[in-house]
């Protein structure tokens, strides 16, 4: 009679898993990952649309301003007429005397603090977002030209098309 010969298999249990390729992976891959990650803070403003409601029955007290963005250039109203106008220069917006003039308005009204802008229909959404920035806040710069401080002028503001 021939002999069979019986060799005893060696496997391992099927419950029994080989993670130490995975975890190579992963030693390597999460360093990776924090170190290229972008961290960005991110910056929500709270916006309003423009009310049409009347106003009251003193005209200082319904000061508001009006920064309307057309082809031609910036107009700034007080709600009922035209205080200031500013033309473009070389095709372009004059950003400049814009934050000027918000900083005088806000001298004068130093308690108001709400502002609409209004752009009309063809007017580039990158300067709605520069006008906005410039009728929230200015720059204060010192003797050196550093930024001192970051000063805020009108900060309640609506967004709306221009009439």
């Amino acid at each position: 009679m021939a002999r069979r010969h019986h060799y005893k298999r060696r496997t391992k249990d099927a419950h029994e898993l080989d993670v130490t390729t995975f975890l190579n992976l992963m030693v390597v891959l999460v360093p990776f990952l924090l170190i290229t990650a972008v961290f960005s803070r991110l910056t929500i403003v709270e916006l309003n649309l423009p009310s049409s409601s009347g106003a009251g029955s003193n005209i200082d007290n319904s000061f508001r301003v009006e920064v309307i963005v057309r082809e031609t250039g910036i107009d700034i109203t007080n709600g009922t007429a035209i205080i200031g106008s500013i033309p473009k220069k070389d095709d372009d917006f004059d950003l400049d005397t814009l934050s000027d003039f918000m900083v005088s308005l806000k001298r004068q009204y130093p308690e108001h603090d709400a502002a609409s802008v209004l752009m009309e229909a063809h007017i580039p959404y990158d300067y709605l977002i520069r006008v906005m920035d410039i009728v929230r806040s200015v720059e204060v710069t010192g003797e050196d030209e550093s930024v001192v401080e970051l000063l805020a002028l009108f900060t309640e503001i609506s967004v709306g098309d221009a009439p």
